[in-house]
């Protein structure tokens, strides 16, 4: 079995897991338990795989039967009972190490024996752990953390032994599931990838505040990583800073990091930003960076307000200390209902275009980010396709964008995609530092499979029999073509101008297949030949009857 088939095994052992044991609870509501067991597992096994080689041949490596006598659950509890003096010094050296500390009671090991022994006190520990990871384990405290995470919810049981009894069952499970898998970061990681994935699909329309689907999410990690001015020349080596200011579980932030340190001859990311103002979604993302390794001195996730721009570092009205990210990706909330007020309108993210409608936040969210984008650097964000043609204020926005050349690629996406709305979307790329004076237009709306009720990019080999949706729209940005038939084309600013910088797609790029040309005079000889084949047929038929004595006709 590949590495990536375990992964998915994974994934679905824990998904029939999560489905076995949820009962009548929300998916929502279980996603967050059980998600926070993974991480608290993740974290734990990081932790004990970098103690052993710290403490080395004093790491005390007890049988089972010799802790039981002992009265402890993990390794770890004997060497702090033995070694007390030195535990002050040992965990200072730790957080050096792996950037944390867990106690041994706080353990995943530990914690899976009291829900193995049904123990009274898991739910007790539990809560306490939590509060200590939130805030002692890591130099910079991850507060909050799991403050969605409600031990004490009448969701898990009516009393404290019912609560007690349920979470014993959960533990006691992912334990026995996941006890036959490797737990590294990329296999542990990609299995919670995994499962909020599917806990959206059973979440539906609610999914959107925090899940981008992974195709949609490979799309935008693969340009923004291409070199800004010269797509055809690859990948950067190298991206200073990354943001996602609507970054939901931060699926979107990781794939970014993927795409450049895991191509041919690597790359770096020296810090990654993100922003997101639902509390439980922000805390998967914190989680979903650590599982995937990503250390807590190389990501910032900060809990607040997109529009309201309430983070200090993306508020600093220096010019000379501006922040600048040399990628930025988003999938903000469709359309959302904003406070659009006249002091808004003084903004310096927004004054030199204006502002968006009240009713539709999207250009609201779209300059946010391209006011924080980099000279050299790219922004893709997927947005509803009303952006491309609706009138009034954001019509006068999208004049200015493509006036000073800043709207580099737009690509029409099929509908249906999306867990929380049916409605076709959009991808636009904007850059500072354009380089041509067209817009490309990608036409992909009739680019996808159905499974189920949903719709999907297909993902073949790229052959004409087994397409590739996904390499084929990155391509065509990469290349930038003049044009492909009912797919591609790159538009100059002077058609654009003669429809009124309206950007809808289909007036640009058909995917309406040609009629045929019909030959008349083609036809008429047909119609012709017909005609004297009937007349002669009718004449044989009338002498017909005329030999029996009928009437002809």
């Amino acid at each position: 079995m590949t590495a990536k088939q375990k992964q998915e095994e994974l994934g679905k052992t824990l998904w029939d897991i999560a489905n076995n044991l949820r009962g009548a609870m929300n998916a929502d509501d279980f996603r967050d338990y059980m998600l926070s067991f993974l991480f608290l597992r993740y974290l734990s096994d990081n932790y004990e795989t970098s103690v052993k080689k710290e403490l080395g041949p004093d790491y005390p490596e007890a049988p089972k039967d010799v802790m039981e006598t002992l009265g402890v659950k993990v390794p770890l509890q004997i060497w702090y009972e033995e070694n007390p003096e030195f535990v002050v010094d040992f965990e200072k050296q730790m957080r050096r190490k792996v950037h944390y500390v867990i106690e041994p009671d706080y353990l995943w090991g530990s914690i899976s024996e009291l829900a193995r022994t049904q123990d009274n006190e898991l739910l007790i520990t539990l809560q306490k752990g939590f509060k200590y990871i939130e805030n002692e384990s890591f130099e910079s405290a991850f507060r909050g953390l799991f403050s969605e995470i409600n031990l004490d919810s009448e969701k898990l049981g009516k009393n404290y032994e019912a609560r007690n009894k349920k979470l014993c069952t959960i533990i006691q499970k992912i334990a026995e599931g996941i006890q036959d898998f490797d737990t590294d970061s990329d296999t542990l990681g990609d299995a919670y990838e995994y499962l909020i994935g599917q806990f959206a699909a059973g979440s539906g329309k609610k999914a959107g505040e925090f899940y981008t689907p992974q195709q949609l999410s490979t799309i935008l990690s693969e340009i923004v990583t291409l070199d800004s001015q010269n797509p055809k020349a690859g990948k950067k080596k190298k991206i200073n800073k990354v943001l996602d200011f609507a970054c939901g579980s931060g699926s979107l932030l990781l794939n970014v990091k993927n795409k450049i340190e895991n191509q041919p001859g690597g790359g770096t990311i020296n810090r990654i930003y993100g922003q997101e103002k639902n509390i439980t979604t922000y805390n998967l993302a914190r989680m979903n960076m650590l599982l995937h390794g990503v250390k807590d001195s190389e990501f910032e996730i900060f809990h607040g307000d997109t529009l309201k721009n309430d983070w200090d570092i993306l508020n600093e009205m220096n010019p000379a200390k501006k922040v600048e990210f040399d990628a930025i990706v988003a999938n903000p909330p469709f359309s959302l209902r904003w406070d659009a007020s006249e002091a808004m309108s003084e903004d310096f993210r927004f004054k030199n275009y204006g502002l968006a409608p009240k009713s539709a936040a999207d250009f609201a969210f779209l300059l946010h980010g391209f006011h924080f984008l980099s000279e050299e650097g790219t922004m893709a964000i997927i947005l509803p396709h009303g952006v491309l043609f609706r009138g009034g204020a954001e019509s006068r926005i999208r004049k200015k964008l493509l006036e000073d050349n800043h709207i580099d690629t737009v690509i029409g996406l099929p509908s249906n995609l999306f867990f929380s709305t049916g409605i076709p979307v959009c991808i636009l790329i904007l850059k500072k530092c354009k380089k041509e004076d067209d817009v490309l237009f990608i036409n992909a709306s009739e680019h996808y499979k159905k499974v189920k009720r949903q719709n999907e990019l297909r993902t073949g080999k790229g052959t004409k029999e087994d397409p590739n949706d996904i390499k084929t729209i990155v391509e065509t940005y990469q290349n930038r073509p003049e044009k492909i038939e009912r797919f591609a084309r790159r538009v100059p600013m002077e058609e654009i101008i003669k429809n009124e910088f309206n950007l809808n797609i289909s007036r640009y790029v058909s995917t309406a297949k040609p009629e045929p040309i019909i030959d008349l005079k083609e036809v008429n000889d047909k119609l012709v030949a017909i005609e004297k084949k009937a007349t002669k047929s009718l004449n044989k038929h009338n002498e017909y009857l005329k030999q029996l004595g009928l009437k002809t006709i």
